[in-house]
């Protein structure tokens, strides 16, 4: 049966579906960078400004509302159990939250990232999470380590070249 010939009210039928932000593995502590935790709190005040769809019918109108509060509430949720890491903390010789790391491959392929917690993480950006292997693979290192990286590859073997902190 084609469209034309249903009922608008099959969208409150239809499941609603929250796009899921990144998880965290069960029992890990929600770390964030003070600039993870602007983002977040941006986010969160973005959201409860923006009002649910006014328009369509009744049904369409009550999933907004519905995805509205659902998007809120992670949000209220992530701020809630979000732990800052302040940088300024950190041994500055050694990779840890909130570094930027400067490493090489074998193949001399060099490449930056930041680690950062999981709501800031952008790979496009080199922003990676804490709970990433590649983050996990060079947390603790200092420059000139080695860091082995399992992947579904090998392994694959990282020097670390250069740690900065902001």
């Amino acid at each position: 049966m084609s469209k034309a010939f249903t009922k608008d009210d099959d969208a409150a039928d239809a499941p609603l579906v929250l796009p899921r932000r990144a998880p965290l593995p069960v029992g890990t502590p929600n770390y964030v960078t003070a600039a993870g935790l602007s983002l977040l709190r941006a986010e969160l005040a973005a959201e409860r400004g923006r009002a649910p769809e006014a328009s369509g019918s009744d049904a369409e109108r009550a999933r907004q509302a519905s995805l509205h509060a659902a998007r809120t509430a992670e949000l209220e949720q992530r701020l809630a159990s979000a732990v800052l890491v302040e940088s300024s903390g950190q041994a500055k010789d050694e990779v840890r939250f909130g570094a930027s790391v400067r490493f090489e491959n074998a193949a001399g392929v060099q490449r930056r990232v930041r680690i950062v917690g999981v709501d800031e993480a952008n790979a496009a950006e080199g922003a990676i999470a804490f709970v990433a292997p590649l983050a996990r693979a060079l947390l603790g290192k200092r420059v000139g380590d080695a860091a082995l990286l399992r992947t579904p590859g090998g392994e694959e073997e990282l020097r670390v070249l250069e740690i900065h902190y902001e």
